[in-house]
């Protein structure tokens, strides 16, 4: 799909207001937020999609953490214009940071999500890998880039700061 680029900086407070409009009012309180507060996002693997007329449609932001001494990618979010959904925009925005990522050496993608909508893109269950409360285990997901990426990976996700 045309359209797709690099989020620059000048993307921001749209991005954030896309998120803002997709996404409950308290999303900032959720725990992966505080994974992320302090923390720059991986640039080359966040990624917008803009119309032919540069109205933004969709958007997705990927930032390092840690599982022990382990580093993995928290996907996430992402968002599609309520006006665009059904369009597979949200579809392409993962399969991109997928396809990049892997580009990219990184191993694994972690997530919080719905598992029916994101196991389309090969992801699973982590039993053994816990997000900071509250977050509920069965929407905790993982994807290896490279096989067996999550085999005998276990312990609290941290943030890079920590």
């Amino acid at each position: 799909m045309d359209g797709l680029a690099r989020e620059q900086a000048a993307d921001w407070w749209e991005v954030e207001a896309l998120y803002d409009l997709c996404f409950a009012p308290g999303r900032t309180m959720l725990s992966s937020y505080r994974l992320r507060d302090g923390v720059e996002p991986i640039a080359p693997l966040c990624l917008v999609w803009r119309d032919d007329s540069g109205i933004l449609g969709g958007a997705i932001r990927v930032w390092p953490i840690r599982i022990g001494a382990e580093e993995a990618l928290l996907l996430g979010p992402v968002a599609v214009h309520p006006t665009r959904q059904g369009e597979g925009l949200g579809a392409m925005l993962i399969t991109s940071v997928i396809e990049r990522a892997a580009a990219h050496g990184h191993a694994r993608i972690l997530l919080v999500g719905d598992a029916p909508y994101y196991g389309r893109f090969g992801f699973i269950r982590l039993d053994d890998v816990e997000m900071p409360p509250p977050t509920n285990p069965d929407r905790v997901l993982g994807l290896a880039l490279v096989e067996g990426a999550w085999d005998g990976l276990s312990g609290v996700v941290t943030s890079v700061r920590d």
